[in-house]
């Protein structure tokens, strides 16, 4: 983006120049989730998709659970058991490291 301004004359705000991605993300950190599948194979030789979740701020890893069939339906099912739990599956210890009921 930088270089298309500069090519059209503008400069950056001067209180831009020096924002850092760190220094955007740092004060949501609390709030940020990622998530993405694992893929691997197991001991009987069946494909299985693990989808696992990290809390930015305290880099915990959760598994909101596993599938041979992926669907958009099945990982919309999983991130509303996550929301059912209020994220405590991740930030309180106390309730393991599994949403319930994530299993598919």
């Amino acid at each position: 983006m930088w270089e298309i301004l500069k090519q059209d004359g503008l400069d950056l705000a001067p209180e831009r120049a020096s924002t850092t991605w760190a220094d955007i993300v740092r004060p949501q950190a609390d709030a940020l989730l990622a998530c993405d599948f694992i893929e691997t194979i197991t001991l009987n030789g069946k494909r299985q998709y693990i989808l696992a979740i990290i809390e930015h701020a305290t880099r915990r890893v959760g598994v909101l659970g596993t599938t041979a069939h992926p669907s958009a339906s099945w990982v919309i099912q999983a991130i509303r058991n996550l929301d059912d739990a209020g994220c405590r599956a991740l930030s309180d210890p106390r309730q393991g490291w599994e949403a319930p009921g994530a299993h598919g």
